[in-house]
């Protein structure tokens, strides 16, 4: 009899666990998504209702992102938070730019934009990578190392000198900058 009484709980409580979490996943929808009028309190519960009104200017926005072609390879560069980079990223919006450009000091390819964009100058030390405007004409790619009052106007994360080096060669380079748009 004390076997039956054992057994018949065991089985109830199973059960129930599983009664419950067919529950909570019915309530979170069949993709285990919570649903949209439902968000997290501060202990970090469920909590169903009205979410509150996002702003427009609040949306996730596309992200621009600065392309940088040479020797037949690609890098990715994010922009910096200043004008100059966004007067640069406004004048690739159109279309992008192929620059000739010519090795300087051992450390920089440098070449000139067809037009002027606002600098915002600082005493930087560059480092391999970085996207600098010089003069407020000039576009240089760093492979090396300088410190001069720049403007960053973006930067290839995770690269080094080897890899620019191998991709802009020795003496001339045409680099091409352009666009790409995320999310």
């Amino acid at each position: 009899m004390k076997y039956i009484i054992i057994c018949s709980a065991a089985f109830l409580a199973i059960a129930l666990a599983l009664t419950a979490i067919f529950l909570v996943k019915r309530s979170k929808g069949s993709t285990g998504e919570v649903p949209e009028d439902s968000a997290p309190d501060s202990t970090g519960d469920t909590v169903t209702g009205s979410l509150p009104d996002v702003p427009e200017t609040d949306s996730i926005k596309p992200r621009a992102v600065l392309v940088i072609e040479a020797g037949g390879r690609i890098f990715y560069a994010h922009f910096e938070d200043n004008s100059s980079a966004q007067a640069f990223r406004d004048k690739l919006n159109s279309g992008g730019l192929t620059v000739e450009m010519s090795d300087y000091g051992g450390f920089e390819k440098v070449g000139d934009l067809p037009w002027e964009l606002p600098r915002n100058d600082a005493q930087i030390t560059t480092k391999p990578g970085d996207i600098i405007l010089y003069q407020g004409d000039k576009i240089t790619v760093y492979y090396g190392e300088n410190t001069w009052n720049f403007t960053r106007l973006a930067s290839i994360g995770n690269t080094s000198k080897e890899e620019l080096l191998s991709a802009l060669g020795e003496g001339d380079a045409s680099v091409t900058f352009s666009l790409e748009w995320s999310e």
